[in-house]
């Protein structure tokens, strides 16, 4: 940290060139990052004598230091900003918290037969990926239209490779069975062709595609066949009609809507993809109350879309300063030019409309949800006597199957509700498996040992299901760890189970209190405890199937690691593996027609 920091001749010696300049705090902490175009100006801005902004005034009060970074590049300051906010989430920034990834529609377009399915997370692979979509809804609704028109797979390799007859979904008419080859490998890439036009928007050309094919179809007098392309170009005609969009095609868009109220900052994207409104997403960033719109959605756009690939075009509801740089920075990243426009005219207007109404609405809703939220953390104040209103809470609860796969968790609320990308969960193994106070021990032993080490943060109020028994225990490992001055607090359920009849539990008390049903705390207590139940048993059931699918091969002797990979492999799974037959096993290779005997005797139970 350096000393003496003299803001004129700091400025003095400052370049004239792009960069990144951060703000450091006494303690050496990042309260600010920002980019310039030109540094000693854009710095010395900061210490003149001219009226700034009120947050600027607040952040300069503790500002003790400034550091910065010259690049080549305006373009490349904007990058280094991006990199340095997200890696140091400083307080004065605008910050976009989402700890959500998009999902997408993946094409397996390197294999004969393609299979379209959903997708979520980081492109990974060879294949095409479309999308960005602004829901899961959207991508199963949108897959379900393809599977119906087009008839393409949607099953994994493994189930696709070992097929013998058609499935259920040849059977109601959402797939060609190309597993069986009841249909040609031309004809179906074709198909799959016209269902990747359709999916960008190019129903013309599909219509054009399936007419074609349909002529053909009847000059062969195969008739049938004709029918159905006649059948497909009617289904993507009614869906051209309830789309109800005119006019010329329009390019992927994305239309952004900032709004504040009451303090709260509300940004909402409206995805268009082919022509199509496929839905919206809120976020509510973390930003000053008076943030202009204009520098929320100029933040927006630098954060979101080195996550997410930028559309060609983007819509605004009010102008960017920064718009041309925002447009090579991202054409630049994503390969192809990329207009930010904000001044538009008829359909693209009424978009903007649309999500200005919707940015409008999601912040009205979730100002009133944080009003009963604030609420509800006041009373646990004067509830339980906290000192502060608690910034972080854990809750921890543990889930088991008669001591076996058992899966601990820990949940973890702020002041503006759940923070799911906190999130844990601890597999246990005996002894403590079998043992819930045991296995509670061990689970906050597990999840505060690194953040005694100042890895991470600690809660300022801890919460377990259970009453004095896992109190005590849960005590105990606090004060191993020096974390005895965290508030603690045992929630016991009733006689009855009922909600509303919950004792608390709290550190140094010998008797548990009871809280009014309609208390805003208890709703609250409640809401974290129930979210560490759900969570908690979510884990353990996904453990619990996941052992079974293994545990039932492992039990049959003679039937190794390398044998089960292979009948796991040949029939797609364990569902696969009970259907087949004796033959149907001995054909693996590795497999006996004594082993495969005794596979089928061992999964159905000694059964004809």
């Amino acid at each position: 940290m350096t000393t003496g920091f003299d803001p004129a001749t700091f400025v003095a010696a400052l370049t004239r060139r792009p960069g990144v300049y951060r703000m450091l705090g006494p303690d050496g902490s990042i309260l600010y990052v920002g980019k310039a175009r030109d540094l000693k100006r854009r710095v010395a801005s900061y210490f003149g004598s001219q009226q700034i902004h009120p947050k600027t005034q607040a952040l300069m009060r503790e500002v003790a230091c400034v550091e910065v970074t010259v690049t080549a590049t305006e373009q490349e300051a904007l990058l280094l900003e991006y990199n340095l906010i997200k890696a140091h989430q400083p307080r004065y920034n605008v910050l976009l918290r989402d700890d959500k990834s998009y999902p997408f529609i993946y094409v397996s377009t390197q294999q004969a037969f393609p299979r379209f399915e959903f997708r979520r997370g980081r492109r990974r692979g060879a294949g095409r990926f479309l999308g960005p979509f602004p829901s899961a809804a959207s991508v199963r609704e949108t897959l379900v239209q393809v599977h119906k028109l087009f008839q393409v797979r949607q099953c994994s390799d493994a189930f696709f490779a070992n097929r013998t007859r058609p499935c259920l979904q040849h059977q109601i008419g959402r797939c060609s069975a190309p597993c069986v080859d009841r249909i040609t490998c031309d004809d179906y890439r074709r198909d799959v062709e016209d269902a990747l036009l359709f999916l960008e928007g190019r129903n013309d050309a599909v219509l054009a595609s399936l007419l074609g094919r349909m002529e053909l179809a009847a000059e062969r007098l195969d008739f049938e066949r004709a029918a159905t392309y006649r059948d497909q170009v009617q289904a993507i005609k009614r869906i051209q009609a309830e789309q109800v969009i005119s006019g010329r095609p329009v390019p992927d868009t994305d239309v952004l809507a900032a709004h504040n109220e009451a303090g709260l900052s509300c940004i909402t994207l409206l995805s268009v993809r082919g022509g199509r409104v496929l839905g919206t997403r809120d976020y509510f960033p973390r930003a000053s109350p008076d943030t202009a719109p204009e520098e929320l959605l100029g933040a927006f756009i630098a954060q979101h879309y080195p996550l997410q690939p930028p559309p060609r075009e983007i819509l605004c509801t009010h102008a960017l300063e920064e718009r041309t740089l925002l447009e090579l920075a991202l054409g630049s990243a994503a390969g192809h030019p990329v207009s930010i426009r904000h001044a538009v005219r008829g359909l693209r207007r009424r978009w903007l409309q649309m999500a200005a109404e919707n940015a409008r609405q999601a912040a009205t809703r979730q100002r009133v949800a944080g009003a009963g939220l604030a609420a509800q953390f006041d009373d646990l104040v004067a509830q339980l006597g906290l000192p502060a209103v608690p910034r972080r809470i854990e809750c921890f609860d543990v889930s088991h199957s008669g001591g076996s796969e058992t899966m601990a968790a820990c949940v973890v609320f702020g002041p503006g509700g759940p923070l799911k990308s906190d999130y844990r969960r601890f597999a246990l193994r005996e002894p403590a498996a079998g043992d819930d106070y045991a296995a509670l021990a061990e689970t906050v032993r597990r999840r505060y040992r690194s953040q005694v080490e100042g890895e991470a943060l600690l809660p300022e109020l801890i919460l377990v299901d259970g009453g004095r028994g896992q109190l005590g225990r849960v005590s105990e490992v606090l004060d191993e760890l020096g974390l005895s001055h965290i508030p603690l607090v045992g929630i016991a359920k009733g006689s009855d189970r009922r909600p509303g009849e919950e004792r608390l539990w709290l550190r140094g008390e010998s008797q548990p209190r009871r809280l009014a049903g309609n208390s805003p705390a208890l709703h609250l207590l409640q809401q974290v405890r129930d979210e560490a139940h759900r969570f908690a048993i979510t884990g353990h059931r996904q453990r619990r199937s996941r052992v079974r699918l293994v545990s039932t091969l492992e039990q049959i002797p003679g039937l190794g690691p390398a044998r089960r990979r292979a009948l796991l492999r040949h029939f797609g799974g364990l569902q696969g593996i009970r259907q087949a037959g004796v033959g149907e096993l001995a054909r693996v290779p590795g497999i006996s027609a004594a082993l495969a005997a005794r596979i089928h005797t061992s999964l159905h139970g000694g059964e004809d």
